[in-house]
């Protein structure tokens, strides 16, 4: 008699967010190379304070505390959109740019409003931006060799919004190799050229190299 073929065991990990959209997703790059991924909501983590500098930094505060509490290996995503004539801002303050009661709370219509009066008088030469998105992988929380995946989407801001589709600033952000604004796009297409589906890429092929 054969015996029966064994399924591997899938090995649990823990996504430092509450987002189901972003669970879902590392769930289909992740299946593949054995990995279950679990939102840190369902397993009652708190949020982490972000209280970094950059992206990278970011993002590996909230990969360290979701692996401290759960004691499970963690990744983070931490994003954003970085305007050139502007210095980079948003940047990693991109979620709560037009937070007018200091609380943290995003909105995403008064986040877009915000960054097109700062942009108002800025020529179409000069409006040039990207979004930029960091995961970080750690395999327990004191991880001295942590994964960092960064994927970096480039185009420009639009005067007005446009499209329906997506969220945050995608109304106002110019994709120039499909000529449509960010907003515009399929979900399909976009999960092939984002910033996260770049860094995605990069952090499945890192997970599958031989340690």
């Amino acid at each position: 008699m054969r015996p029966e073929k064994q399924t591997p065991q899938k090995r649990e990990l823990v996504l430092a967010t509450g987002n189901a959209d972003k669970v879902r997703e590392m769930n289909r790059s992740l299946s593949a190379l054995g990995y279950i991924v679990t939102s840190q909501r369902d397993l009652g983590v708190e949020d982490a304070v972000e209280d970094g500098l950059s992206f990278i930094e970011n993002s590996l505060i909230k990969a360290r505390h979701a692996s401290r509490i759960t004691g499970l290996p963690s990744v983070a995503d931490d994003s954003g959109i970085t305007v050139d004539a502007l210095g980079g801002a948003p940047g990693i303050y991109s979620a709560r740019y037009a937070d007018k009661n200091g609380d943290g709370n995003g909105d995403d219509q008064a986040n877009n409003d915000l960054l097109l009066e700062n942009m108002r008088d800025i020529p179409v030469a000069d409006r040039g931006a990207q979004f930029v998105c960091v995961l970080s992988y750690v395999q327990h929380p004191d991880d001295p060799l942590p994964i960092i995946a960064q994927g970096v989407w480039r185009g420009s801001l639009l005067f007005e919004e446009r499209g329906t589709e997506g969220f945050g600033y995608d109304p106002i952000f110019w994709v120039p190799t499909h000529k449509l604004a960010s907003a515009e796009l399929t979900p399909e297409v976009k999960r092939n050229i984002s910033h996260r589906a770049q860094a995605l890429d990069l952090l499945c092929k890192q997970l599958s190299e031989p340690a």
